[in-house]
């Protein structure tokens, strides 16, 4: 079979940009509507002392604001009252930067970059998955039969990580769901340029409650990914997490890609990259909504809502950086400082 990793150098080859925007793409960029100014933009409290991060670390967390499951950076007692990580201010915000997700040189040219590292980190956690569950076996044999065949991307976006996912040689279907038409619109429109990716990609205009409300729902997925996602959902993230983890199959993994809160993810992520250097429209972060590997870990703890409809194993983190000039690179520890991803296997469903 095929390795879906010969495809990693195309997809390397493909995502690697010049990082500068031009005169007119900045231009662009100033003129899509920014925020009001809010207080939750001052950080309010800290989960852990500071830690001072390499300066190239800055340029980091601010991907993250081009790719959302187009949900609220409202007060808590809207998402309390809300009974669905979808909000039309999240929806509006991302519709406007739909134009430029394919652009190299636009808002998303780091998300791009970026995507390579989505693909190596699914893979080794895989690969250490087999390890575990079959240790007598051959590494490579085993790792191949367990490679993914059917995803579900949550908060797709214009599709980047979706296309690419659907370009590998062992993928049979991709689903990807995301609330804004405007961005779903482009994203179905790139989709058409390769047969291949059309043929295999299924777009839907849905919330995660949409998919896990519906009782015809019966699919159960590989991969359920939510890169650049659970920090900015309107509900609880435990309640969250636990409806995307009830479509993926025992065996499979939810992966996912985050922040943690911490001065330096600030100072990147609003400061930075809001107020100082306007890459990103302001207030499309809510600091305060960023997830420490210790709060995420806990969402698949005794007591969590994912826990109590199943069982969970296999937890990784792995710690990434932006190095102008370089491109992402994988940061140990960075899952302490700024961006990261995670990874937890599913063993099984529990009685309901």
């Amino acid at each position: 079979m095929a390795n879906p990793r010969s495809a990693t150098p195309i997809l390397r080859q493909a995502c690697r940009q010049r990082s500068g925007l031009r005169p007119a793409h900045r231009a662009a960029a100033a003129a899509v509507p920014s925020r009001p100014f809010s207080s939750r933009r001052i950080p309010s409290t800290m989960a852990s002392a500071s830690t001072v991060a390499p300066i190239h670390v800055l340029a980091a967390p601010i991907a993250s604001a081009c790719r959302a499951h187009s949900t609220s950076s409202s007060s808590a007692s809207a998402s309390a009252a809300s009974s669905t990580s979808v909000s039309p201010d999240e929806v509006a915000h991302f519709n406007a930067l739909a134009a430029t997700w394919w652009d190299p040189y636009g808002s998303s040219r780091l998300l791009h970059q970026m995507n390579p590292l989505r693909h190596d980190f699914i893979r080794q956690c895989v690969q250490d998955g087999a390890a575990l569950s079959h240790p007598n076996a051959s590494p490579s044999s085993t790792v191949e039969n367990l490679l993914p065949r059917r995803y579900l991307d949550i908060g797709c976006g214009g599709g980047i990580f979706a296309e690419s996912a659907a370009r590998l040689p062992t993928t049979t279907s991709v689903t990807a769901i995301d609330p804004s038409p405007e961005v779903l619109a482009i994203a179905r429109s790139h989709a058409r340029r390769d047969p291949i990716v059309y043929e295999r990609l299924n777009y839907r205009q849905a919330s995660i409650e949409d998919l896990t409300s519906d009782a015809s729902t019966t699919e159960q997925y590989d991969i359920v990914s939510l890169f650049e996602v659970i920090e900015h959902v309107a509900t609880d993230p435990g309640a969250f997490l636990d409806r995307c983890g009830r479509l993926l199959k025992p065996g499979g993994w939810l992966v996912m890609s985050t922040m943690a809160r911490t001065w330096t993810s600030w100072l990147t992520t609003v400061v930075a990259a809001e107020d100082v250097l306007g890459i990103v429209p302001r207030g499309t972060h809510d600091w305060n909504k960023y997830l420490n590997a210790d709060e995420l870990s806990a969402h698949f703890a005794p007591g969590s809502p994912a826990y109590d409809t199943a069982t969970w194993q296999n937890a990784r983190f792995q710690g990434v950086a932006y190095v102008p000039g370089l491109g992402w690179k994988g940061f140990p520890g960075g899952e302490k400082v700024g961006n990261y991803f995670f990874g937890i296997q599913k063993i099984d469903n529990k009685p309901r």
